[in-house]
């Protein structure tokens, strides 16, 4: 079974500008992870997808210059968090990087 999380928008301070640092910005966390169930109507036999969320939003407030490493610290937490996931995948997006360019984001995406 995979659970996906889509497009979980999260308000933090990550990136190598002062600003970005301050300020901050909005990210974008889209998530897929593959887990076993058994079928039965018991929260027990999933992985609990408000509980990511919470994780993720509680992760994002420890800045990182680089959404590489943000993204890495996310799939650790996970991981560590969650035993049941057998392997997932996250993409980490900036909504509005501070650069001259009309980009409607930018992102990194990384298997686990």
């Amino acid at each position: 079974m995979t659970i996906h999380v889509n497009r979980l928008r999260i308000h933090a301070c990550h990136g190598v500008l002062p600003l970005e640092r301050v300020v901050g910005q909005d990210f974008e966390v889209t998530l897929a992870v593959d887990i076993d169930y058994d079928g039965s109507d018991n929260l027990d036999a999933t992985v609990n997808y408000a509980d990511i969320c919470a994780l993720i939003k509680r992760e994002m407030q420890t800045p990182s210059s680089l959404i590489e490493h943000a993204a890495t610290n996310l799939t650790l937490a996970l991981r560590k968090s969650f035993p049941a996931i057998r392997r997932g995948s996250l993409t980490l997006a900036k909504l509005a990087p501070p650069m001259p360019f009309n980009v409607a984001s930018v992102a990194v995406s990384l298997d686990f």
